[in-house]
């Protein structure tokens, strides 16, 4: 079985964003960047079914510009076989990507596709969906277990009202969940032996895709100031100003 994992480089999740005085976007000028904490689930979920003797071969892919390298050697460091590069300095959005990954996804011919759920950076989950729409295979997002057999994955997926447990058959796309696995601590001596395996590098431009975006940012504001809180003495006092305050019936 061939594993495919997209990972994305994004600003590390310990560093406090800043707006850019003019309010065009997030200022990530000489911030550390890293790779997606929901796509290190991913790689972990598939070094553990290469160890269990499920997975022959793990390829990792990762869209954007050369920068792009650091987080595919971190996957490298964690024991993934391949990694790809499809270099771009286009600004994509996630149908974009889909249809970036899904050009990979023809050339390469994996078994199962496994993505974080979301990038920390946009927050807007949906690149697994729409790769699985575009491919026409089954999905299973937000999954916080897998169970793999000969043709089929059955996922446990976090749902609104707790978990439910789906069977695909594979092919399939599959949307990590932190609760999927605790990614493995890499090694120092790994990252160094890391640094000299080759990273396969394609030009996104060669595979005929419109990379231009559909979305326009338009502002990127602060969230507003929530009021200050106040203390009441009594239940009785905090209904009394539940029922009065903005005219609010309990």
């Amino acid at each position: 079985m061939k594993i495919l994992l997209a990972v994305k480089r994004v600003v590390d999740y310990n560093i406090k964003v800043r707006i850019k005085p003019d309010g065009s976007n997030v200022d990530i000028d000489g911030v550390k960047m890293g790779i997606n904490p929901f796509d290190e689930n991913a790689i972990e979920e598939a070094l553990r079914l290469k160890e269990q003797g499920v997975a022959t071969e793990i390829v990792a892919v990762s869209l954007g510009t050369s920068a792009n390298q650091d987080v595919l050697r971190h996957s490298l460091a964690m024991g993934v076989d391949r990694a790809i590069l499809l270099e771009t300095d286009a600004d994509l959005q996630p149908l974009r990507v889909a249809k970036l990954l899904k050009a990979i996804v023809t050339r390469e011919q994996p078994d199962l596709i496994i993505l974080g759920k979301q990038a920390i950076d946009d927050d807007a989950g949906q690149t697994g969906q729409m790769l699985a729409a575009l491919l026409n295979y089954p999905q299973g997002t937000f999954a916080s277990t897998l169970e793999v057999n000969v043709n089929e994955v059955k996922v446990t997926r976090e749902v609104d009202g707790g978990t439910e447990t789906i069977a695909l058959a594979l092919p399939a796309v599959i949307t990590a969940d932190l609760r999927l696995n605790d990614p493995r601590f890499v090694k120092l001596p790994n990252l160094m032996m890391a640094r000299k395996k080759p990273i396969e590098t394609i030009n996104a431009s060669e595979l005929g895709i419109d990379l231009a975006p559909s979305l326009k940012l338009l502002q990127v504001n602060e969230p507003a100031a929530r009021k200050v809180g106040i203390k009441v003495g009594s239940v009785k006092e905090l209904l009394e100003k539940l029922r009065t305050h903005e005219g609010i019936l309990v």
